[in-house]
């Protein structure tokens, strides 16, 4: 692990979660992983929120899109000026979606990490001076599962929600421009929806069922946003209507 990673987010990660167990009226490590994953998710929430907003946006201008490419279809650099243009115009990016996986893609690694070699007395050399080390870790959460093992029950409510969570954002998709879909790329969506739950249930299953945990709070709380970018672009849509009877 490298140096920057380890004391930019492995040891953060591993103090807050030391932290937050000994916090917990009564010992589980599983209650200190889903505060963990709200207090991430809550400090990444604005960052995902902008996110979200801006992919909207990007479904919703793809006929304009379209329309450039098409006009420009034979000068390829007129038509990606133009395309820049209409980005800056409507203030989205294309790249807005992959900050927040970027981000949390070495928190991932980082849990992962920290799962893989446990929470025994040799690891505590991470806590800083301030952090208790806790007499002993109780890896069973909620007396049940074991979260230093796979779990079979936890990769599959986590591929379960990343089915929802996907059906949620092409439904949104199909919403904006049904009219704009075409056979290959609704077959390639279905494919995407199957495929991307299928491989979070089989990465689970390998790895220890905490990461799965984390996983899956994080994907609810996706859920969550896209329920308020959702809610927001509905209330846009019915002021517009309403501005225009008026």
């Amino acid at each position: 692990m490298g140096e920057i990673l380890y004391l930019l987010i492995y040891q953060p990660l591993f103090n807050l979660l030391i932290f937050l167990y000994n916090l917990v009226p009564f010992p589980d490590l599983g209650i200190a992983v889903i505060l963990l994953t709200f207090l991430v998710k809550g400090v990444l929430y604005p960052l995902g929120i902008k996110a979200a907003r801006s992919q909207r946006e990007m479904q919703i201008i793809q006929p304009e899109v379209k329309k450039i490419q098409e006009k420009y279809k034979d000068n390829k650099e007129e038509q990606a000026r133009k395309i820049m243009e209409l980005y800056r115009e409507r203030k989205v990016s294309p790249f807005s979606g992959m900050g927040p996986l970027i981000i949390q893609l070495p928190i991932l690694i980082s849990l992962f990490q920290i799962f893989r070699r446990g929470l025994e007395n040799e690891e505590m050399k991470h806590l800083y001076d301030f952090v208790t080390v806790p007499e002993t870790v109780n890896y069973h959460f909620l007396g049940i599962i074991d979260l230093s093992s796979p779990h079979a029950l936890l990769a599959i409510l986590a591929a379960a929600g990343q089915y929802a969570q996907m059906k949620m954002t092409m439904k949104n998709k199909e919403d904006d421009n049904s009219s704009e879909k075409k056979d290959m790329a609704k077959a390639m969506q279905s494919q995407m929806i199957m495929f991307l739950p299928g491989f979070t249930f089989i990465v689970l299953l390998s790895l220890p069922s905490a990461v799965g945990l984390y996983w899956l709070v994080t994907i609810i709380f996706s859920i969550f946003q896209q329920y308020i970018v959702q809610r927001d672009k509905s209330k846009e849509n019915k002021n517009g209507g309403d501005k225009k009877n008026n």
